[in-house]
């Protein structure tokens, strides 16, 4: 039986389309933005899983850092990448709290980013100079208190977890230091051992170097219970501060246009890598604890970070300029 012109006549339905082919990703290399300087937390996180994700993914993974404006800088640019190779390793703040610091900042977290995985969490730790009277963790925060609004901290910014981790210990511990925001935790850790800061919220990969060298003096970790990441450093309730939990965590986001079967499979890829047994010793050498986590997992921290941090927010009306 013929159709018009001639043409066969359809047998029954026509036949479904075949399924778009998933196309192939990575097709080039994965480019891991970071928002603070070689040496900082974020950066050594990032740099733990580099070389085991890269072969799980069959491609280069570089690692780039953008350091600036408390992280908003190298985030905003993994918002508007659409070479779907384009990543942030990120910190609390980048992905939760950055616009309500400063409502100029370019991008909105919870529009313009995507969370792939969660790689580790931490508490932090509160050193203080080695300037610092007395032998123990409650006599140094004597010291602290005793300095009154002469004392100082530093952060590595504006709305960073050491800078909003720190309000909230100054209003349940019983000091007053004055905020000294710096690029990053290296540079902090140079000006608390030339006595140009009193205190600050350090990682423990990075604080344990210095107390256990004598050059700085750790009062407690911002955890209900010792971590495996300071063992040895009594937690700040010990010492006297209550209610003084603060976890700092690392994450891999996305844009928030990469397309689902990119997004699944670079948090499968992440989530295997982060569980492997060279990945997880690299982060706990670096001071962090491997935590992996779905996306899903991701933003449900995410959304307790914004209760909680939303409130100091409000509280001290903290606003970031940068």
């Amino acid at each position: 039986m013929q159709g018009k012109a001639g043409m066969p006549a359809a047998a029954g339905k026509t036949a479904p389309a075949a399924q778009a082919k998933v196309p192939d990703w990575p097709t080039k290399p994965v480019r891991l933005l970071i928002g603070f300087p070689p040496g900082s937390v974020q950066d050594l996180s990032a740099r733990s899983i580099a070389e085991p994700l890269s072969r799980a993914l069959g491609q280069p993974v570089i690692v780039e850092n953008k350091a600036g404006a408390s992280g908003t800088i190298a985030a905003d640019q993994v918002a508007k990448s659409t070479d779907l190779h384009t990543f942030g390793v990120m910190n609390n703040s980048q992905l939760t709290i950055a616009k309500m610091l400063n409502p100029a900042v370019a991008y909105d977290p919870e529009r313009d980013l995507a969370p792939v995985a969660l790689i580790g969490t931490t508490p932090m730790v509160l050193v203080v100079s080695a300037q610092a009277s007395g032998t123990k963790p409650s006599d140094w925060l004597g010291w602290l208190r005793g300095l009154g609004n002469k004392a100082s901290y530093g952060s590595p910014g504006t709305g960073t977890p050491g800078h909003l981790g720190m309000e909230l210990l100054k209003s349940r511990g019983g000091f007053d230091a004055v905020h000294v925001p710096y690029q990053g935790n290296p540079q902090i850790i140079t000006a608390l051992l030339g006595g140009q800061l009193h205190a600050a919220l350090l990682p423990p990969g990075l604080a344990l170097q210095q107390v256990k060298a004598g050059k700085l003096k750790a009062v407690g970790v911002t955890a209900e219970r010792r971590s495996v990441l300071a063992s040895d450093i009594p937690t700040l309730r010990e010492a006297g501060v209550l209610g003084s939990d603060v976890e700092l965590w690392t994450a891999l986001a996305g844009p928030a246009s990469l397309p689902p079967h990119v997004r699944e499979k670079m948090g499968a890829m992440l989530i295997d890598v982060v569980k492997s047994e060279e990945a997880r010793n690299r982060l706990i050498t670096v001071g962090w604890q491997p935590t992996p986590s779905t996306a899903e997992g991701l933003r449900m921290r995410m959304k307790s970070d914004v209760r909680n941090f939303g409130g100091i927010i409000m509280m001290r009306n903290i606003r970031s300029e940068s």
